[in-house]
């Protein structure tokens, strides 16, 4: 009865073992967070301004809000943006004048939220890149190769693409606002892509873009 006993309980304490093993395995192996270049962080802000006049650069930037799945009046079709967005995409063209455009290579995906989007940011409209939009599974491999050595490259596209990049960058998928930017750098020791982090719409006021 004894020895019964205690193989019970030699039982119930591995049960318990692996019952909490198996969410400290899941806190341990989750993918690593996309940093926020908002709000105080020097050293993620310093690497972008270092990379961007470099023209290390891949900036995804997610259209601003989309009128079909708003209460807001449009701006023109319901597949496009608010009324209300246009002064938002005017304001984030401003901050990446800020970085300078020089030297920086612009596209857009062929839906008109993004071509509306890349037009209030930059005064300008590519004439709609498919691969902005069809890009599960490809989205880093179609961002490197419209990289161009020296130049930054700014794509204007859809959250399901930025979800796209950060898993192929093993990183966990935030859910992003309209307008929020993913920086990538690809000026790295071992040559692969390195995410330096993101900006929202909103949080561009607290980053100090000066060198």
């Amino acid at each position: 009865m004894t020895s019964g006993l205690k193989r019970y309980k030699r039982f119930l304490a591995l049960l318990l073992g692996g019952v909490l093993l198996i969410p400290l395995s899941l806190w341990l192996f989750r993918p690593a967070a996309v940093p926020d270049l908002a709000h105080g962080n020097l050293a993620g802000v310093q690497a972008l301004r270092a990379g961007w006049a470099k023209g290390d650069i891949i900036v995804l930037v997610r259209h601003v809000e989309r009128c079909d799945r708003s209460k807001a009046a449009c701006l023109g079709p319901a597949d496009g943006i608010t009324d209300r967005a246009r002064e938002v995409a005017v304001g984030l063209g401003a901050q990446f004048e800020q970085l300078g455009l020089d030297r920086a290579d612009i596209y857009n995906s062929p839906l008109t939220r993004t071509a509306q989007t890349a037009s209030y940011m930059f005064s300008k409209v590519s004439s709609g890149d498919g691969w902005l939009y069809n890009c599960k599974g490809s989205m880093l491999r179609d961002a490197l190769a419209h990289k161009v050595a020296g130049r930054n490259l700014v794509l204007v596209t859809h959250s399901e693409c930025m979800d796209a990049l950060e898993k192929e960058l093993k990183l966990a998928t935030p859910t992003l606002g309209y307008g929020a930017a993913l920086f990538v750098s690809t000026d790295t020791l071992n040559g692969a892509p390195k995410m330096l982090g993101m900006i929202e719409a909103s949080d561009w006021r607290s980053v100090n873009l000066k060198p």
